[in-house]
């Protein structure tokens, strides 16, 4: 760690309101040079925008920004380069049909005459792949490699552009464990030589791993700054949530029962012909949840819209509910939903909700021909509100009113409304997709016992995660999906991060 006395970033009393909402108040900070300094906070704690006020996508409504102990104006990100500040985005700014080189020269070309520019870029990434451990292909095409060479793409250029403060925002978000590990490695190489690295997270155990220092933000303040070392994940979350949290999943044992879904030879091509599922089968049994991990884009989605009946079934079968769904005999979602099956999809905002209707109209939708629509089959507005308003109560969604917009919730109870109307239900199968993504710490715990109290009820859970700590810490049996296929089922008592990362990545492709 650099000794030097001056910060390598300050703010001091930044506030930042839009309308009337409060992002960030009287926040100060102080990162020492060449660290790697952390910053958690739930959804809605302000630290995104901090971070972009420093990257110069906001500017703050007052308060002061140092860097290197000297005041400076950051008027938008031209400037913030200009001082050294590079950012990795969480959703990756390339041109997958550019090369490594031409990404990394996009927007700094050096002049009218791009032969001097490319020949120039080339020299320079050549140096700071060696200075830095950051080896790649310049003239590789970025579509063409895995994510985590294309999160290295951007790391050179926000090197190259001079940055001396390395902002990442929610980095292992996409990553494999191995991916993550050896990202973790470059920032340890990048912090020995001298680079000082602000890492947005909300994974705790990130954190511990690899943080000099750690703040936390809640509701718009800095409530605390700690150093790894001497705190706990425990304390972390407190100070996070504002109460104690239960970090880790506390399942009964499995105890089960008869198949209540299995596929058989699942295979599904997409518009183009690409291969997207590539003979997939597995079985769920009653009382069990059988976890699916892998990164996302191998298969996991299309495999969750197959058996929810979204899309059609090209080959292979799905058995539900005493039924045989192939390519001759299909089942829409309103027929799976008949046969038993609930669904709280991966992206909540384009399947689950519709963010322009009330609570009380999304409490029913999928459901609005049967009974919790009203007696005798028929729309009832008033017995839908109370129907909301007990899914409301039970499932602690705040704020606890009916005809607030979907949209107007926050992430985390915007994803317990979609759980509520799926479990209340009673399902006998339920397709969970990211059941936390971009939840907060408290959303989590209370969803995590909602799906534990779902299974030892006898309900079967098929739970698709990229999270590997959700996966090992719910389900019971494990598949591993690469490419389309299934690459390795596992108990549970006998997966861990590495031996499931190898087998996400393709490495071990042999069933367990």
């Amino acid at each position: 760690m650099n000794s030097t006395l001056s910060s390598a970033v300050a703010l001091h009393g930044i506030h930042k309101y839009f309308g009337v909402v409060r992002a960030n108040h009287d926040v100060s900070l102080e990162v020492a040079p060449g660290t790697i300094h952390g910053i958690i906070g739930e959804n809605g704690a302000g630290k995104s925008t901090l971070v972009s006020i420093l990257f110069g996508f906001y500017a703050a409504d007052s308060g002061r920004i140092e860097i290197g102990g000297k005041p400076v104006t950051i008027r938008n990100s031209a400037d913030a380069i200009a001082n050294g500040i590079g950012m990795v985005h969480q959703h990756f700014m390339l041109v997958p049909t550019f090369t490594v080189l031409e990404n990394v020269m996009l927007g700094a070309e050096g002049g009218a005459l791009l032969a001097q520019g490319r020949a120039e870029t080339r020299t320079e990434l050549a140096q700071l792949s060696e200075v830095h451990g950051l080896e790649i292909d310049p003239d590789t095409l970025v579509g063409d490699l895995p994510v985590g060479l294309q999160q290295r793409v951007e790391i050179l250029k926000a090197l190259r552009r001079g940055a001396r403060i390395l902002i990442l925002d929610e980095p292992t978000g996409v990553l494999t464990p191995d991916e993550t590990d050896r990202l973790f490695d470059i920032l340890r190489a990048l912090r020995r030589d001298g680079v000082t690295i602000l890492l947005i997270t909300h994974k705790l155990r990130e954190i511990m791993e690899v943080c000099d220092a750690v703040s936390v933000m809640r509701q718009g303040e800095m409530v605390g700054h700690r150093i790894p070392s001497e705190t706990s994940r425990e304390e972390l979350a407190e100070l996070m949530v504002g109460r104690k949290v239960a970090l880790e999943a506390d399942p009964a044992p499995a105890d089960p029962g008869a198949v209540a879904l299995s596929a058989d030879g699942l295979t599904w091509r997409d518009g183009t012909g690409a291969m997207r599922l590539n003979n997939v089968g597995f079985e769920l049994r009653a009382g069990e949840i059988l976890g699916v991990a892998g990164v996302s884009g191998n298969g996991q989605s299309e495999l969750l819209n197959l058996l929810s009946g979204i899309l059609p079934v090209q080959d292979g079968k799905i058995r539900l509910g005493g039924r045989e769904i192939d390519r001759a005999h299909q089942a829409g979602p309103a027929e799976m939903r008949t046969l038993g099956l609930a669904h709280v999809p991966e992206d909540r905002h384009l399947r689950g909700l519709v963010l322009n209707f009330t609570a009380w109209e999304n409490a029913v939708l999928g459901y609005h021909r049967g009974e919790r629509a009203g007696p005798n089959w028929r729309i009832n507005p008033s017995s839908i509100r109370a129907h909301c308003a007990r899914l409301m109560e039970h499932f602690d969604i705040r704020p606890a009113d009916p005809s607030l917009r979907a949209g107007g919730f926050s992430g985390g109870n915007q994803q317990k409304m979609v759980l509520a109307r799926e479990i209340d239900v009673a399902p006998k199968v339920l397709l969970v997709g990211q059941p936390t993504r971009g939840v907060d710490i408290g959303a989590i715990e209370f969803i995590n016992e909602r799906l534990i109290e779902l299974k030892r009820a006898g309900c079967a859970i098929l739970l698709v995660s990229v999270e590997l700590d959700e996966i090992l810490a719910l389900s019971d049996r494990i598949i591993v999906m690469n490419a389309g296929r299934v690459v390795g089922t596992i108990p549970r008592s006998q997966a861990d991060r590495q031996r499931l990362g190898l087998l996400m990545a393709g490495v071990a492709e042999a069933a367990a």
